[in-house]
């Protein structure tokens, strides 16, 4: 024992009667050692409470068995979910996660990014906070930290892994849903307002956020329906309920309101509920509304409310798992996973009155 009374890895390999070397072998999980040689070393390590310790590990594997995780918004229940999904696949696979919330703030996934390197995690799960601007990604492939997006693509990135949904499919989905009812007069609720010009041009670019690449998939869903497109059924609002509730009440002022709504997200979903409420509209009947994710909350109100939704969970686990084979494969070709939405029908979707 050491004069402070904590053993030592010399202290384990004497009791357990193996060389040191292979004491730190079996501890370390790399190289090359017997069963028989692992479990004395494991008995011998816990009789004497050896903690082992883990920058001198990862000194001599290269690995810290961490993982990190930067997301936007660590509130919003589809980052939790997703979370939670690569969280059960990495743990038991001996990897804990580094998490860091950016706030939707470019700048600060830059720090958090520099902060992951330093603190040499083996990977990185990250949904950029701005797809524009990926530079800060590349270079951490660069350096060999591998990446992998989730939710949405950023451009200059070529070399980083991705787990998204396919957005324009789903919305797809939920106008399509809407016409099959008689629905001709559609609006939508959306955060991509700023981008409204080119994506009516069919904009393709890989930097654009999953509320930029609804709003394409909802005019497209349109024009496959033979509608014409009405730019002032197009409520842009920012991401909270507030500035929903304001948008979708400016389309039902309109003198020839929408007779549908369709919210690209979660929290838009619920101001545009509330101001259909606070109109006193009478759901399905007056306004039909259509929502994205399935969250508590849109089973308790009345009408339940019809959404799109997402395999939240199983995007996490997808990321986790990729993750974890590109830390064991090494670099390669960008592998690029895109899982499907559904669209589940309740009581806030029906014909037009």
């Amino acid at each position: 024992m050491t004069e402070r009374g904590a053993p030592s890895l010399i202290d384990v390999a004497r009791e357990a009667g193996v060389s040191t070397a292979t004491a730190g072998r079996a501890l370390g999980g790399y190289g090359k050692v017997s069963q028989r040689s692992r479990d004395r070393v494991a008995d011998a390590a816990a009789r004497l409470g050896y903690r082992t310790n883990g920058l001198a590990r990862s000194m001599i594997t290269g690995s810290t068995q961490t993982l990190g995780v930067l997301v936007s918004d660590v509130s919003n229940p589809f980052f939790a979910t997703a979370l939670r999904g690569i969280t059960d696949v990495t743990q038991p696979a001996g990897f804990e996660v580094l998490l860091s919330n950016t706030g939707g703030d470019v700048d600060a996934e830059r720090r958090a990014m520099a902060v992951m390197s330093e603190k040499r995690v083996d990977g990185v799960i990250v949904a950029p906070a701005l797809p524009s601007e990926g530079a800060h990604l590349a270079r951490a492939i660069d350096v060999g930290v591998p990446v992998v997006l989730l939710d949405r693509l950023a451009s200059g990135v070529p070399n980083a892994d991705s787990v998204t949904i396919d957005n324009e499919h789903a919305v797809a989905e939920a106008v399509g849903h809407l016409v099959e009812l008689g629905h001709r007069r559609i609006g939508v609720i959306t955060e991509a307002g700023g981008d409204l010009a080119h994506l009516r041009k069919g904009n393709r670019k890989r930097g654009l956020l999953p509320s930029a690449v609804r709003l394409r998939g909802y005019f497209s869903a349109l024009a496959d329906a033979g509608i014409t497109a009405d730019e002032t059924l197009v409520g842009a609002a920012r991401y909270d309920r507030e500035s929903a509730y304001d948008a979708a009440t400016g389309l039902l002022d309109l003198a020839e309101p929408p007779t549908a709504l369709l919210c690209t997200d979660n929290v838009l979903a619920s101001g545009a509920y509330r101001a259909a409420q606070d109109r006193g509209l009478r759901m399905p009947r007056e306004l039909s509304l259509i929502g994205f994710d399935d969250e508590p909350w849109t089973t308790l109100v009345r009408p339940g409310l019809t959404v799109v939704e997402q395999p939240t969970y199983d995007l996490g686990v997808r990321a986790g798992k990729q993750l974890l084979d590109r830390i064991d494969g090494g670099p390669g070709r960008a592998r690029h996973a895109q899982l499907q939405a559904k669209l589940v029908a309740r009581d806030s979707t029906a014909s037009p009155r």
